[in-house]
């Protein structure tokens, strides 16, 4: 089964959005854990999540992904920016237990110019610093598309930094196609043999949830720029071919296209189809 779902925002509370989501033919969604540019998180109202808990197991809902905020960067080469994504980081796994049990992903951050080999031992480091064996949320690295310094460009790259995490159980990954494709993996030609690959660095059953997105720019551009799905370079048929693929079948995928809530829903059916 497909399960599908879109970004969508918080602000009214956990029922609000899940009914939403369900609203456009959803049954998994993501969502900001705060402002994505950082700051103070809005106080979480229990009462409101357990109810979405509850309306979540009586419709069937895939598991969900929250994400952080674009801007932490616990490999900066500055240390206070470090500092700021690991506090950031430790209380959005705290908050995540009022929906226990889902995903939390983060881009892994930019070195700066240090190398890649010193950003990331930095991420490994605030990996171990932050998780908790109490903790039931997977922490899922994002697969980037290589633009400046961004580590996480290449499978070899996040295999890493999950290696050296003590508690790596709690460890997964989020493949973005726009970003793998702009990154130099050929999921429009070689769908095999990049699941091939990602099985022999990382592992199949580290791949946890998907970014469904079409990507606006050409093949190993090294740039992320979305595009809805068959109005980019890898295109319909392609992303068609994906879904339907038995590494990531039963994974929750989460569109990033740039759509209002009619758009979204009109990808959710197409690509619904295209699963069967």
């Amino acid at each position: 089964m497909l399960h599908i779902g879109c970004h969508l925002s918080i602000s009214k509370g956990f029922l609000h959005i899940g009914k939403e989501a369900q609203s456009i033919g959803a049954d998994t969604f993501q969502f900001f854990t705060r402002n994505p540019q950082g700051g103070k998180a809005k106080d979480i109202d229990s009462a409101d999540a357990q109810k979405y808990n509850d309306y979540a197991r009586a419709n069937g809902f895939a598991k969900i992904v929250a994400h952080a905020p674009y801007t932490l960067n616990p490999c900066s080469d500055n240390p206070q920016t470090r500092e700021f994504a690991l506090m950031v980081l430790a209380d959005d796994l705290e908050r995540m237990e009022y929906v226990p049990h889902n995903y939390y992903n983060f881009h892994p951050g930019s070195h700066v110019g240090q190398g890649a080999d010193k950003g990331i031992a930095m991420i490994i480091e605030t990996l171990n610093r932050i998780l908790k064996p109490e903790h039931t949320t997977t922490v899922l690295l994002e697969t980037m598309s290589g633009k400046g310094s961004e580590v996480g460009r290449s499978f070899e790259e996040l295999a890493e930094i999950i290696a050296d995490v003590k508690l790596k159980e709690k460890m997964g990954v989020c493949l973005d196609t726009c970003h793998v494709f702009a990154a130099g993996y050929d999921i429009v030609n070689n769908l095999d043999g990049v699941f091939t690959e990602f099985d022999k660095i990382i592992g199949l059953e580290r791949l946890k949830a998907v970014h469904l997105n079409d990507s606006m720019m050409p093949f190993a551009s090294n740039k992320d720029r979305h595009a809805k799905i068959g109005a980019g370079e890898i295109g319909q048929a392609a992303l068609e071919r994906f879904v339907r693929h038995p590494a990531v079948k039963d994974l929750p995928m989460i569109l990033e296209t740039p759509n209002d809530l009619a758009g979204y829903a009109a990808e959710i059916k197409l690509m619904r189809a295209a699963a069967e």
